[in-house]
């Protein structure tokens, strides 16, 4: 299901820190090696060639990835630190969405594993694993009207005991499993 309103609106952006901090790492260190590998490429082909510059009013002849290796690594730091910057917003905001409905399904299907059989999972619209939830929810709605009919038969199997001559030990045998159902799940 989703929600509009601001009562599910995430004031966090570190979610689950662990996982948020691993993602936006491996997309960083990818970078870092994409900038590596461009400028030892640029270094390499440019190996057998020669360049000449004027340095202090002197003609300079030198090898070109000599002569460009010090303006490569500085245009490959500066594009680094933005495109750093770009990608740590950019996966910070997509692992929050990744996140934030991982750290729901973990509260919500807690509660629906000590028996609370009303429970759905509730995400934002904008949340990825929307699909998800809604399958979530449709399990536990089946799951909640499957044990409604199982007490619902054992209420009439208990009813039905006490109406008719049924031995004492069985009566108290549906009671316990009808109490049993009641502690088990919150319908």
């Amino acid at each position: 299901m989703t929600q509009h309103n601001d009562a599910y609106k995430r004031k966090k952006y570190f979610i689950k820190r662990g996982f948020q901090f691993g993602f936006i790492l491996k997309f960083c260190i990818l970078l870092l090696i994409g900038v590596v590998i461009s400028t030892g490429l640029l270094f390499f082909f440019s190996q057998g060639t020669l360049t000449s510059s004027f340095q202090h009013s002197r003609l300079v002849i030198m090898n070109t990835g000599m002569a460009i290796l010090p303006a490569a690594i500085y245009t490959n730091l500066i594009t680094l630190g933005l495109i750093t910057l770009a990608t740590i917003i950019v996966t910070l905001i997509v692992s929050h969405k990744i996140a934030g409905p991982m750290f729901r399904f973990e509260k919500e299907l807690k509660e629906i594993s000590e028996g609370n059989l009303a429970k759905h999972v509730t995400l934002r619209e904008e949340d990825q694993m929307t699909e998800m939830a809604e399958s979530l929810n449709q399990m536990v709605s089946s799951l909640h009207g499957k044990v409604s009919g199982i007490r619902f038969d054992i209420e009439n199997l208990v009813q039905s005991a006490n109406e008719q001559d049924v031995p004492k030990k069985v009566i108290e045998q549906l009671n316990k499993l009808r109490e049993n159902m009641e502690n088990s799940f919150k319908i």
